[in-house]
């Protein structure tokens, strides 16, 4: 296994005619255009099921998804598909792999500082194997790679997966300041309330990373690193909150109570 291989990782492989039409109507980010990209797959109510990054390989998809939400999110996609000739299988051939430097791969789709991405070949012995959790049994601990990747992640203040974004409104995921919707390219599930909360400038709460523990307001927390993920409102930002210039501002806007 390679030192930059993110074990917590799956690939999600979309293959057949009408692949990225079928995803373009179901994920907030065009899909149809240059890849990768950062998308979410939302309730029609708006809220976070599923996050992922979309790549290409030749005609076929790839999501960069969650390990452990995987199978999930198959089931979700074959939902959609009815009949349509699309196959929609896990990708065990493949890894994704991050360095928060070089120039291998491409920059994270989210903010360039969170550095470079890539899929690759994945060793023999790992090409069948079963996705489960990477942390340690006894310490409860990442392996090396995904501890520096949640660290590097954490301190730049963006927040990822069902445990920190699930259930919340996308915009509140800071998803438009991290280039994860658009609003140009059509319909996607969910588009309705996220259109009407971005024309009204409506995002009253959003999600903050954290100094030392959340309290009430915390959905996970990383003791190990210091590090809590809050949904806090934008008029009561937490006071050790990590307020990134991406984040600054959207924070700076007026907006409705």
């Amino acid at each position: 296994m390679s030192a930059t291989t993110l074990t917590d990782r799956a690939l999600i492989r979309l293959a057949g005619e009408d692949a990225r039409a079928f995803l373009n109507g179901l994920v907030t980010s065009d899909v149809a255009g240059q890849l990768p990209v950062w998308a979410g797959l939302l309730t029609p109510q708006g809220k976070c099921l599923f996050d992922f990054i979309v790549w290409s390989d030749g005609d076929d998809l790839l999501l960069d998804c969650e390990a452990e939400a995987a199978d999930d999110l198959i089931k979700r996609l074959k939902i959609y598909r009815l009949r349509r000739a699309i196959s929609i299988e896990l990708e065990n051939g493949l890894a994704v792999h991050w360095s928060s430097d070089g120039d291998e791969g491409a920059p994270d789709p989210r903010h360039a500082a969170l550095g470079r991405r890539w899929l690759e070949s994945s060793a023999p012995a790992e090409a069948g194997a079963q996705f489960s959790s990477p942390r340690d049994k006894d310490t409860g601990l990442l392996p090396s790679q995904e501890r520096k990747w949640l660290e590097h992640r954490l301190g730049l203040g963006v927040c990822e997966g069902r445990a920190e974004l699930g259930d919340l409104l996308w915009l509140e995921c800071n998803a438009a300041e991290l280039n994860g919707v658009s609003f140009t390219k059509g319909c996607f599930v969910g588009q309705e309330n996220t259109a009407r909360m971005n024309w009204r400038a409506k995002v009253n709460r959003r999600l903050f990373v954290v100094a030392g523990g959340g309290g009430d307001r915390s959905r996970v927390e990383y003791p190990d690193l210091g590090r809590s993920v809050v949904h806090a409102r934008v008029d009561a930002v937490p006071g050790d909150a990590i307020i990134p210039d991406w984040l600054k501002s959207a924070l700076a806007q007026p907006s409705t109570a």
